[in-house]
């Protein structure tokens, strides 16, 4: 009996059995966490969608060629065991949201990752379609959609339709510094939407690409949304109600726009955007998928984790990087880590995060159809009516 199979029966038995609710069950052989038979169940009947997981950040723990840059330069050394991360992941389609430095750079990655999912068709699917995460589910494979966090590399509306045909479906109007479109919340000052920037939301929603504001300042985040004739998403952010004057954070004002465009919002794992205290625990994460489900109601928020498959927030540095934290502005971030020097939050740091954040929907009294939406109905919904 394969994975698929046995946790339908398991849901079968829940459904048949109410009592055995409080048991708890171990679903992976590799691991001794345990999990409840709901939890279980909604993770595997929902299309679960994380709308910034970017497959495997370059970790030099690997040895000086990482396994990020091994799979795209030589796609057969995708091997069986590291696909296992993948399938059990409880994951049903990802976002890559990777950057590109201009349009060269751009053809470049499409190339890259186009030739690893074709050349691992048997396990991965490209997302083209809000139906492809039916079909790609049911295949039991795991969807990507290739993203980027920034648009630099549409130098004209014209580039907007070629991406397109590309495969890219979703772009991220800046990253964290000024472009062409406008400017990201680490910017000295936020000009919004420029001119340009607006031909391109406007090139966009022609095509059926979804319009990203994550790292945008306040004014472009706003501007974005009013140019934007579709629902605009947040693929990765939190609450700044909850964490007041933090810059990376989304303002209640902006969560309400996004929502009465139809956008959702996905909900970041890394802890200087979730507290900014420490110790900071998946009931801090918690809140925040709390606090815009009463805000805007729960059919507007979703997962944008910002981790790899692995539960890694940020990629192992090889010894000649700069730090990160040397960038201009860099300490609107907030950035704090944990004992172990980490970003991430115990219970959402591993493959299988997905049914750890579940059982906190449970704890928090989501019934299953809301918790349903959370996991990925919503982002499904919101890209249907994007992707034309």
């Amino acid at each position: 009996m394969d994975r698929r199979t046995a946790l339908k029966s398991l849901g079968a038995t829940v459904l048949g059995a109410p009592a055995i609710l409080s048991g708890r069950y171990r679903v992976f052989p590799w691991s001794g966490q345990e999990y409840s038979a709901r939890a279980i169940r909604l993770v595997e009947e929902s299309t679960v969608v994380d709308l910034l997981c970017q497959f495997r950040f370059p970790d030099y723990r690997d040895g000086d060629v990482t396994k990020d840059r091994l799979w795209l330069d030589t796609p057969s050394a995708f091997t069986e065991e590291d696909w296992v991360r993948y399938r059990e992941s409880g994951v049903s389609a990802l976002a890559l949201g990777r950057g590109a430095s201009g349009y060269e750079d751009a053809l470049r990655f499409f190339a890259r990752w186009n030739g690893f999912i074709a050349s691992n068709g048997h396990r991965f699917a490209r997302i083209d379609s809000a139906d492809d995460f039916g079909r790609v589910k049911q295949a039991g494979k795991v969807g990507l959609m290739l993203t980027f966090q920034n648009s630099e590399h549409f130098r004209r509306p014209d580039d907007v339709t070629e991406f397109y045909n590309l495969g890219q479906r979703v772009s991220q109007l800046t990253y964290n510094y000024q472009n062409m479109l406008g400017a990201g919340f680490l910017e000295h000052q936020d000009g919004g939407l420029t001119v340009f920037g607006g031909r391109i939301v406007e090139r966009m929603n022609e095509v059926g690409m979804a319009v990203d504001v994550s790292h945008c300042g306040d004014r472009t985040t706003l501007d974005g949304i009013e140019a934007s004739t579709r629902p605009v998403l947040f693929s990765h952010a939190t609450c700044r109600a909850l964490l007041p004057g933090h810059l990376r954070c989304k303002t209640d004002d902006a969560i309400q726009a996004m929502a009465r465009t139809g956008g959702v919002m996905g909900i970041a794992f890394i802890r200087f955007m979730i507290s900014l205290e420490e110790p900071v625990t998946i009931e801090h994460a918690l809140d925040h998928f709390d606090h815009v489900a009463r805000l805007v109601g729960v059919e507007h928020v979703g997962i944008g984790s910002d981790m790899d498959i692995e539960g890694n927030a940020s990629p192992t540095r090889a010894p000649d990087d700069p730090p990160t934290w040397d960038a201009p502005n860099f300490d609107r971030y907030q950035m704090h880590m944990n004992e172990q020097g980490r970003e991430s939050i115990a219970g959402l740091d591993h493959p299988k995060r997905v049914f750890d954040l579940t059982e906190g929907l449970i704890r928090r009294g989501y019934s299953d159809a809301d918790i349903a939406l959370v996991l990925g109905g919503n982002f499904e919904r919101a890209l249907s009516e994007i992707w034309v």
